[in-house]
């Protein structure tokens, strides 16, 4: 077991955002090693942000960001809790990380709920069918295409894209360790994405 250091303490700080106290928790309850103090620190702000997730969220802001080429623009809202929150420059900063990470990947959805029933059943229907035409057995056809499934949700909704900051973590862990992180409830509720000549409709 590794003496944890103030040195060790100050890395983590770095490499996470954590507050110090937390970090210290961490590095003491994973042995000093670093790798474990980071799934510490995560699994506790899942935790945090799963106990908050119920509260209101009725201020916040609606953030814009414009592509240097001109050619891509996105709107989104972000709710929190409090106006003091939502003045906070970290608040502002995710803000602007999530809207350039809409007008990189063009998420065509939210989350998963607001996939529509007919789309996932048709992605269904060819991912089986795709299974099938593999050579795939009849019987295992089914859990090969909801692991399909998977993917088209990491593809196509936001909150389970990879971060294109960070692609160990989705969008939706990333707004987890803020909510940890700022003691308050945080959602995105809508964005939309503009594309230079795209069609409409």
């Amino acid at each position: 077991m590794a003496e944890v250091t103030s040195e060790m303490v100050r890395q983590l700080r770095e490499k996470t955002g954590a507050g110090m106290l937390d970090c210290k928790k961490a590095l003491d309850a994973s042995g000093g090693d670093m790798n474990k103090a980071v799934d510490w620190l995560r699994e506790k702000g899942q935790a945090i942000a799963q106990k908050k997730s119920s509260r209101a969220t009725k201020q916040g802001r609606i953030h814009s960001y414009i592509h240097h080429t001109g050619t891509v623009g996105v709107l989104i809202e972000l709710n929190c809790e409090t106006d003091f929150v939502a003045r906070n420059p970290e608040f502002h900063e995710l803000a602007t990380d999530l809207a350039m990470h809409v007008a990189a990947r063009a998420p065509r959805y939210l989350s998963r709920n607001e996939v529509p029933a007919d789309v996932l059943e048709r992605e269904r229907a060819i991912y089986r069918q795709l299974a099938l035409n593999e050579g795939k057995p009849e019987k295992i056809v089914d859990k090969i295409a909801e692991g399909r499934l998977a993917k088209f949700y990491e593809e196509n909704c936001l909150l389970d894209q990879p971060f294109i900051r960070e692609e160990k973590i989705t969008v939706g862990d990333l707004i987890k360790q803020k909510i940890a992180k700022m003691g308050e409830n945080i959602t995105l509720r809508r964005f939309v994405r503009y594309q230079l000549g795209e069609e409409i409709g």
